[in-house]
Formats: structure tokens, sequence, C-alpha cells
């Protein structure tokens, strides 16, 4: 099986969770406090995951990143946003480098 299947099995459940009770699910409550509390919650968890990289174990920088990529799963589903764009634009800028790539976005054309 492919480790990506796991990102489109998640992707689904979260947006079943969309049409969901707040008190059904965590994913749910998230949702109904609104797009706010989930950035609040990817910027909590993107500072863990920096503080796990700066000193804690390979175990807990692995749990803090995958915190951090759930919670950035569900900002993208509560902005209609699929797996597959953010996957679509990663290939898109395979074999550019980094630097081609960022000037590229501050003309407006395509790296």
């Amino acid at each position: 099986m492919d480790k990506t299947d796991v990102l489109k099995r998640l992707e689904a459940t979260l947006l079943e969770r969309k049409a969901a009770a707040a008190g059904t699910s965590y994913v749910a409550s998230l949702y109904a406090k609104g797009l706010d509390a989930i950035l609040k919650k990817v910027g909590e968890e993107a500072a863990e995951t920096i503080i796990a990289a700066k000193g804690e174990s390979r175990e807990a920088l692995i749990h803090e990143t995958a915190d951090l990529w759930f919670h950035t799963l569900v900002m993208l589903a509560q902005q209609n946003i699929r797996v597959e764009e953010v996957l679509a634009e990663l290939e898109r800028r395979e074999g550019t480098s980094g630097h081609t790539e960022k000037a590229a976005r501050k003309t407006g054309e395509s790296a």
C-alpha cells in the first residue's frame, strides 16, 4: 500500500467531519469553532514541532510533525483545498531550484 494513501483516507474522514455535529468528534468541534481556531491550532503545532526539532527525541519530532500535518490537513479541508492540489503544486515545483521558484513568485511567473 502506498503511504500517500493515508493522506487520501484522512482527507475523506476530515471532509465527512465537516457535516458532523461539533460534539461528535474533535475535528467537527474545530470546524464549529471556525478558521481562527483551526489556524491557532496549526500555529501551536508548528511551534511544538520546532521545539521538538531543536532538542527532543527523534520520536518526539515525528509525533509533533504528524500533529502539524494533521492540523494542516484540517485547515485545508476547511478551506476546500484538496490534498491532490497541494501534491500537484509540489510536483510542479519538483526539479526547480528553490531560488528560481521563489524569484518566479515575486515576478508572477510560473517556475
